[in-house]
């Protein structure tokens, strides 16, 4: 006579609104406690998992089956995952990927993050994107069950409004970056060789993915990474050729420090940012950002070049836009350059008489497509251009249409 085969670990994943779901436990056993999104990728759950701009969040992933490929270090984009917990349809707990060093399971036990599956992911989904965001508490751990409890916990808990989450993911010092991308399959062919670094490069992190320093690096910058609270003065010490301002989590309108020191590094030198970079450097220029109302999460976001009215299917994962209105009352000689085609959300923006251009989305992708990698380029031709003594401009570079301003974005 066999013996009955054990019960797998129950989960629970409850709403401030008073909704709770009950499913499988993985992962660490503990109870995370953030504001939920959902992520529509279809792959690359490794690279989501440890984004840092997900930190103080609990990520839904839309696609039915994640776990198939495992986990290798190839595809880390930062030194480990900083989000609150992860949420899944169908969790598999045997990989079948030769790149695969250890199953999905294993990897976030021993990060600290806790995990649910079996759960209706789409009845999860329906209820953010009809109510809007909102905090969860996830709990895998057996001895915090409590529904009720749960549910306070999330309603007790502060969302990301007003704050300031760059401080939990930035480094502590500066440090040199200088791997460039692979060139073919990554852990199957070597790094494509490093081009000797043209330009000096200040890369501000926010919580900066990994791919972005990689396409940096082939475009022959010579990266110094610096951490978020880094003065202008200092930046200005390492004697750039430009900066660069990263992607990163929480709400920009609560770095504002940092508003301050880019607001000053914007007259000096030529400028770059990318997602919470973006947001930034609205700010700096007198903007403001609001909260969406669930955000944008996923490698499928369609964002149009408003001079050529062309398409790329985007990567990106932000909860927060900036406010087209607040740019044109500020004064500064701003235009958008790139909208959201689902909702009108300002997409890019680019200054139409100093070397500053930024773009919502992440052209870095990893995951997601790679449709807008040519921002790298454009922002070395930017670069190149101002050093040589020309007056560029960044509406010059990224390609804003005379006078566009986004179509009540």
């Amino acid at each position: 006579m066999t013996g009955r085969r054990p019960l797998p670990p129950t989960a629970v994943l409850a709403l401030a609104d008073g909704t709770v779901f009950r499913g499988q436990a993985f992962g660490a056993e503990r109870v995370g406690v953030g504001e939920i999104c959902f992520n529509t990728s279809m792959t690359g759950y490794q690279e989501i998992l440890t984004d840092p701009s997900y930190a103080g969040q609990i990520v839904a992933m839309t696609y039915p089956q994640i776990g198939n490929v495992g986990v290798n270090p190839e595809d880390e984009e930062s030194d480990r995952p900083h989000l609150q917990g992860f949420v899944v349809k169908e969790l598999f707990s045997a990989p079948s990927n030769w790149r695969s060093r250890e199953p999905l399971d294993t990897f976030l036990r021993r990060s600290g993050v806790p995990g649910i599956a079996g759960l209706d992911t789409r009845a999860l989904v329906r209820r953010i994107r009809e109510g809007g965001a909102q905090v969860g508490a996830l709990s895998s751990d057996p001895a915090q069950q409590d529904e009720a409890e749960l549910v306070e916990r999330a309603r007790s808990a502060p969302g990301l409004d007003g704050r300031d989450g760059v401080d939990a993911v930035t480094c502590r010092e500066p440090y040199v970056w200088t791997e460039g991308p692979w060139e073919g399959i990554a852990g199957q062919v070597p790094r494509a060789p490093r081009p000797t670094p043209t330009y000096r490069l200040v890369a501000y992190d926010f919580g900066i993915k990994r791919n972005i320093l990689r396409k940096l690096v082939e475009q022959g910058f010579e990266v110094t990474v610096v951490p978020a609270r880094t003065t202008a003065e200092q930046a200005l010490a390492l004697a750039p050729d430009a900066i660069f301002l990263s992607n990163g989590p929480g709400d920009p309108a609560g770095v504002r420090e940092v508003q301050e020191n880019v607001r000053r590094l914007a007259d000096e030198k030529p400028m770059f940012g990318i997602c919470l970079g973006h947001q930034i450097l609205a700010l700096a220029l007198g903007g403001r950002t609001r909260k969406l109302k669930f955000g944008h999460h996923g490698g499928n976001q369609p964002g149009q070049d408003l001079a050529t009215r062309k398409v790329a299917i985007c990567a990106e994962n932000h909860g927060y836009a900036v406010d087209a209105d607040s740019l044109r009352a500020a004064g500064e000689p701003v235009e958008i350059t790139h909208v959201n085609l689902n909702d009108g959300t300002v997409e890019g923006l680019a200054h139409r008489t100093r070397p500053l251009f930024s773009v919502q989305y992440h052209p870095e992708a990893s995951p997601g497509p790679h449709d807008a990698a040519y921002f790298f380029a454009r922002f070395r031709e930017m670069v190149a251009r101002h050093r040589a003594g020309e007056a560029v401009t960044g509406a010059q570079i990224a390609g804003a249409a005379p006078g566009a301003m986004g179509p009540g974005a």
